[in-house]
């Protein structure tokens, strides 16, 4: 049987993180690298392993690639602290390391969001394949500041069971959220080498509204659907606003 190491990244996430570890309490190694949390985190992490470790913050990717190394078994699952593994994707996990000889290399698993209490069916939101578990040779995190996702090299397969998403707290969460992400993005698409047009501020938002909303068919997830799908929209113009402004400033300093 193959053993598993599941790393995870925090930074005050003391409301979260207890159901996340008791959901992996089952696997061969858990590993937190935290960002010097403020609240119980910490405290609360190493009621579940020894293996917590702090680092201060540079970006999602350095971070995930810090706790990847401290991970030691051949597989990983990768998890956010605001995710829980069902005992369904438990049992096909353990299924898969115990079956000897595996062909592939990494795995897309299907997350279920919680969006303010009701499961998220449409919006692109389901069924959110993530690639999160993996052979801890073949993968690492790409160099990115936000949005990081793991390269894995080899055969890639998908499983059937659910990772559960309980992504925002409120709806001040999901916009606090909306703008340390969209500056964050905007900073690598300056980084990148992109720039605003008009048309980014008119017609992007609009577009990914119609997507989520019409597309794939968020409005049969009823006022929430309507919800995700206006936030989605309302977050693709500030990212293109907060990239304007920085570019506007970058013009600023060459003068």
């Amino acid at each position: 049987m193959s053993k598993l190491s599941v790393v995870i990244i925090t930074y005050n996430e003391e409301g979260n993180i207890r159901d996340c570890l008791e959901s992996v309490n089952w696997s061969d190694e858990i590993v937190v690298v935290d960002s010097f949390s403020t609240d119980r985190t910490v405290e609360i992490a190493r009621e579940f392993t020894p293996n917590v470790f702090q680092n201060r913050w540079t970006n999602f990717s350095q971070q995930k690639n810090l706790a990847l190394e401290k991970a030691t078994n051949e597989w990983v699952l990768n998890l956010d602290a605001d995710e829980r593994v069902t005992p369904e994707l438990k049992k096909e996990i353990l299924r898969i390391l115990n079956s000897g000889s595996i062909s592939i290399d990494g795995y897309y698993i299907p997350r279920r969001n919680n969006y303010l209490g009701k499961w998220i069916g449409h919006c692109g939101w389901y069924p959110d394949y993530k690639l999160r578990l993996f052979r801890k040779g073949k993968g690492r995190f790409n160099e990115r500041t936000v949005h990081e996702s793991v390269i894995v090299e080899g055969k890639k397969g998908y499983l059937k069971s659910h990772l559960e998403h309980f992504s925002y707290k409120n709806l001040s969460d999901h916009l606090n959220r909306i703008d340390k992400y969209a500056s964050l993005t905007a900073r690598e698409m300056l980084r990148r080498g992109k720039s605003t047009r008009g048309f980014d501020l008119l017609f992007r938002p609009l577009a990914r509204f119609i997507r989520m909303y019409l597309i794939k068919r968020g409005f049969l997830d009823g006022i929430y659907g309507l919800i995700v799908s206006l936030m989605g929209s309302f977050y693709v113009f500030i990212k293109y606003l907060k990239l304007w402004e920085l570019s506007k400033r970058k013009i600023r300093k060459k003068w």
